[in-house]
């Protein structure tokens, strides 16, 4: 499902010096830096996460998604010959049954099977190559094969993780992605129970996000471009929250792209209102998109010519976010996955 007006993809080019990718989390959490921009005056505020609550108010609604990371990258050896391969889990199709990127990939033919683990403890057995060179495989035991694997960090991460749980956000509980919903891992447990005594609110839905989201897209023109579905779920319960905050006028603010990502795909199939969602999401949101559910974003600084840059352009303006990039290399904020964030308003 996409709604494209006539952009380029070099229109979200920008030149970012390598340093200012981030290669470790902020301890804590709380302490990156915010960059706040007013979307009406194009205004911007310099401040830190652990502020947020300056320009929140009593019955705003943070709308945060839940997905947890799973140990996606799994490590095996070819069954007959002994080759070393590593399948990454890219998206379940079904259960037991996922698509893969592998390496080396010409090693893997349909029908060659991957002994898991030094045990090992399970097996995977390619059912087909993909027109995109990745595999489908079926696990002899899917829960055996992710407790045999690692948490994938973004290849422009090149220093290992200390502790794991640092590319999980303190929310997350349902297992399914294979990268983390960036923009939640500024929040500590006592910053949200600090929001909460002001009056806000959290509601919590679930996108799955797989790799594709995050990768620029490399045809000039966005409508050639194949964005892949990601698993999402908004419960009843969520979804009547989001729908009560707009009626009242309180603001419903989505933590992150795939926050937004889920309610406007939701708000789209329940004509115009969010309603309760359980299905594949493949909205991609380009400059000209009419926003339904979502008042304010928090985000942090992604890549150029990625789907996420397209999305953050089509909510505050193309020319309006390269300006506040520029201004957030100016001033040294930390950017990508595990960089400084931005709250518009």
């Amino acid at each position: 499902m996409r709604i494209i007006t006539f952009v380029r993809t070099s229109d979200f080019a920008y030149d970012l010096p390598p340093e200012m990718i981030a290669q470790a989390p902020v301890e804590p959490r709380d302490d990156s830096r915010l960059m706040v921009l007013r979307r009406g005056e194009g205004q911007v505020e310099h401040r830190r996460f652990r502020d947020l609550g300056d320009y929140l108010k009593e019955g705003d609604l943070l709308v945060c998604n839940d997905s947890r990371v799973i140990p996606a990258r799994v490590k095996g050896s070819k069954v007959g010959g002994g080759a070393r391969v590593e399948l990454l889990l890219l998206r379940r199709l079904e259960p037991g049954i996922w698509e893969t990127l592998v390496k080396p990939g010409r090693r893997l033919k349909a029908g060659t099977k991957v002994e898991l683990g030094p045990g090992p403890t399970a097996e995977a057995l390619v059912l087909e190559r993909t027109g995109s060179g990745n595999a489908v495989v079926r696990f002899s035991d899917e829960e055996a094969a992710q407790a045999l694997g690692a948490i994938p960090l973004p290849p422009y991460v090149r220093l290992p993780l200390a502790d794991p749980e640092r590319y999980q956000t303190v929310y997350s509980r349902e297992k399914g992605s294979v990268a983390a919903p960036t923009a939640g891992l500024h929040f500590t447990p006592g910053l949200m129970d600090r929001l909460r005594g002001r009056g806000v609110s959290f509601a919590f839905i679930t996108l799955h996000l797989a790799l594709d989201s995050f990768r620029p897209v490399q045809a000039e023109d966005p409508r050639d471009h194949v964005i892949h579905r990601e698993y999402g779920l908004v419960s009843a319960e969520a979804a009547g929250e989001v729908r009560r905050a707009r009626a009242e006028g309180r603001r419903v603010i989505c933590v992150g792209t795939s926050s937004v990502r889920m309610l406007e795909h939701a708000a789209a199939v329940g004509g115009g209102a969010v309603g309760a969602f359980d299905g594949w999401v493949d909205l991609f949101i380009t400059p000209g998109h009419r926003f339904r559910a979502v008042d304010s974003l928090i985000t942090n600084f992604h890549l150029p010519r990625s789907t996420l840059l397209m999305l953050v352009s089509a909510f505050a303006g193309r020319e309006r976010v390269l300006s506040a990039y520029d201004e957030a290399m100016r001033w040294g904020y930390r950017f990508y996955s595990f960089g400084d964030a931005m709250l518009i308003l």
